[in-house]
């Protein structure tokens, strides 16, 4: 396995393969009232449109018909990152004045970046002292380290706080979503297993263990790695061009297991399904280094921006939910299963009154 050095996605994107493209052009118009706010349940009842990536031809299905429209021998990747109870309050010690914090990723040696609110006001050395859910103090603090900018800053968590975040953390629900989560665990994933994202990879969110199941019984495989989400995936670009936007970075993990399982799989002649856009970054950062004879895994920071006009390496398919205009996630989509095509599926998605984003439908791309 390796690991190390970042696995920027410059060499395939947008001074090469986007200079033409304009952000305006992945736009669309979404009613609000097709946001969904609530999580449908059972997990796998939700619709799926299905989008074929070279006619551009649309079904209707549910997801838990996804072992009726994969084939034997193909293999599920998904992203088995945990979301962080990462929203905590607390109070300035010197002042009393309210503090929000939104962890965003673990920088090792007890620091943490985070959103902060006001972040101009906290200045390096002041601490802030945490409170619990029911907002009482919990005799824990913190202290900022420094300001980086753009609302962000960087704090020291002692570690027995860090371990115990479910004391003071909520879930960071996406800002569309305005209800209140009746239970967190439904802004997990049921095979969620390594905590650090801040928020959920959302197409996952669809999968039940009985779905797994059945997807077993009929050869369909299982594999997972792991990237931990940052809250850039849900920004709307604000550059008029494609190419002059800077996407984020975040760290990824691919074991050796599951890189020989691809292996097998492409050896075979069974196809790549990522479960969602974050596991496609995965897979296509793992790409860029591959051997189909020596396949091996990685743990990087990955900042690949796929983008249309992208080489796809590993993967041949996609399960994911609807997205955000002019965002990131629509050019992936859209790299895919090609820019008309997503454009027509989303506007037959809103005919059909579709649910978006985070807790709404899903399509699968093949």
């Amino acid at each position: 396995m390796t690991s190390g050095t970042p696995a920027s996605g410059r060499d395939q994107s947008p001074g090469d393969s986007a200079g033409h493209l304009l952000t305006a052009e992945f736009d669309f118009a979404l009613p609000p009232e097709l946001i969904a706010q609530t999580p449908i349940e059972p997990r796998d009842a939700s619709r799926l449109m299905t989008l074929d990536r070279r006619s551009g031809a649309i079904g209707h299905r549910m997801v838990r018909d996804l072992p009726d429209l994969l084939r034997p021998g193909d293999l599920l990747v998904a992203n088995n990152s945990r979301v962080l109870p990462a929203r905590i309050h607390g109070v300035r010690s010197q002042t009393g004045g309210q503090v929000e914090l939104l962890l965003l990723r673990n920088l090792g040696d007890d620091l943490w970046r985070s959103l902060a609110r006001p972040a101009r006001r906290l200045r390096p050395g002041e601490r802030i002292d945490l409170l619990t859910q029911e907002g009482n103090a919990s005799g824990s603090s913190v202290v900022v380290e420094r300001g980086e900018g753009d609302g962000q800053i960087v704090v020291r968590i002692p570690g027995d706080v860090a371990r115990d975040l479910e004391r003071y953390g909520e879930m960071p629900l996406p800002p569309y979503i305005h209800e209140p989560l009746a239970r967190p665990e439904r802004y997990q994933t049921t095979y969620a297993s390594v905590t650090g994202s801040a928020a959920a990879p959302t197409a996952g969110l669809h999968i039940t263990e009985d779905l797994r199941d059945r997807l077993a019984s009929r050869g369909i495989g299982w594999a997972e790695v792991t990237l931990h989400v940052g809250l850039d995936t849900f920004r709307p670009m604000q550059t008029e061009r494609v190419q002059d936007h800077r996407i984020h970075t975040e760290w990824c993990t691919v074991s050796d297991e599951t890189a020989g399982r691809i292996a097998r799989t492409r050896a075979e002649g069974g196809r790549v399904i990522a479960v969602g856009t974050t596991a496609a970054r995965v897979l296509e950062t793992l790409g860029r280094g591959w051997d189909d004879a020596r396949p091996g895994g990685l743990t990087t920071d990955t900042d690949i921006f796929i983008v249309p006009g992208h080489r796809w390496r590993l993967v041949d398919g996609l399960l994911t939910n609807f997205h955000l205009p002019k965002s990131t996630l629509m050019l992936l989509v859209s790299a895919l299963g090609g820019r008309d095509h997503i454009l027509a599926a989303y506007t037959a998605a809103i005919n059909a009154r579709y649910r978006f984003f985070s807790f709404g439908d899903a399509m699968v791309i093949v």
